[in-house]
């Protein structure tokens, strides 16, 4: 893969793991005009111009790589002619001292990209390495759990840190509130379950209707009512295990999913009780960065 900019018919065959191709370009535009308005940088121009070399991005820790697209797009827009080959692409694992990628061309376009391709890669694979320690818990309690995502994601980066959760292995929930209709405790105060369930079918119909509970008998009417999902939140996992039981038994083949500080502890042992999802909002808003860094390998030097 070149640094240049992937065609639309190449992103649309691309791998489920990308992240929409206008989404990227919109992300790393803006994150470049952060960067380098109003005059540019000034400590690559130091540089003479004909100086090329080769960097590699080198993991320092182990985790998931994600965050490919926008790297390859920075450096794209940055200066096309720079060439980018990629190792391990999103979704791989990696450990201390794994090269992820090379970049070869001038030296003043390639550390004008670093920070933010780096930005990029560093954060959304921090969300990929996350996720995939959330995955690897609930698997070893019941590998039938999917583990998802929620919207509580860096505003602009939504659809980049899905992909990432996509790429640790995990499910994305709804990516905005006309993907689906979620009845939660606030939307109650003013329309009762039954009532919300029967209007979500008439003016929506074909949308997942997930209602949220923190009591049984709302479990029993969400159900009843004919809810696609029923949300379990802030519940033990006694009770969990309590509400899985009360869905299986109406038949209705209602999802049941756990939500509510779901953490690494507690996630497999909702995932025992029988939940069909876990939510974690930690996957994007508490993510830590994945230390990656931009090295010249041993014996590559700047020739002009």
């Amino acid at each position: 893969m070149t640094g240049r900019s992937a065609d639309p018919a190449s992103a649309a065959s691309g791998s489920i793991l990308d992240p929409p191709r206008p989404a990227v370009v919109e992300a790393v535009a803006r994150a470049l005009a952060e960067d380098l308005l109003p005059l540019g940088d000034l400590t690559a121009s130091l540089l003479p111009e004909v100086t090329v070399s080769t960097v590699s991005v080198v993991s320092r820790a182990h985790g998931v790589v994600a965050g490919r697209a926008c790297a390859v797009e920075t450096f794209a827009q940055v200066d096309p002619s720079v060439q980018v080959e990629w190792h391990l692409p999103d979704g791989s694992a990696v450990a201390p001292g794994d090269v992820v990628a090379t970049a070869t061309g001038s030296l003043r376009s390639i550390l004008t990209a670093e920070r933010t391709a780096l930005n990029f890669l560093g954060h959304l694979s921090g969300v990929a390495s996350l996720t995939r320690r959330y995955v690897d818990a609930v698997a070893a309690a019941n590998p039938a759990t999917r583990v998802l995502d929620t919207r509580k994601t860096t505003p602009g980066l939504r659809a980049l840190e899905k992909a990432a959760v996509r790429a640790g292995g995990g499910h994305n929930h709804r990516g905005s509130l006309s993907e689906a209709v979620l009845v939660k405790d606030n939307h109650l105060g003013g329309i009762s379950i039954t009532d919300a369930v029967a209007r979500a079918r008439r003016m929506w119909t074909g949308r997942m209707v997930e209602v949220e509970c923190d009591r049984p008998d709302q479990v029993a009417e969400a159900v009843a009512a004919g809810a696609t999902v029923v949300m379990l939140d802030n519940m033990g996992p006694d009770q969990v295990a309590a509400c899985v039981a009360q869905v299986r038994a109406s038949g209705t083949g209602a999802l049941v999913e756990v939500s509510g500080g779901v953490d690494l502890a507690g996630a497999p042992l909702m995932a025992a009780a029988g939940a069909d999802l876990v939510s974690v909002g930690a996957l994007t808003h508490s993510a830590p960065v994945l230390d990656l860094g931009f090295d010249l390998p041993p014996g590559t030097g700047a020739r002009g």
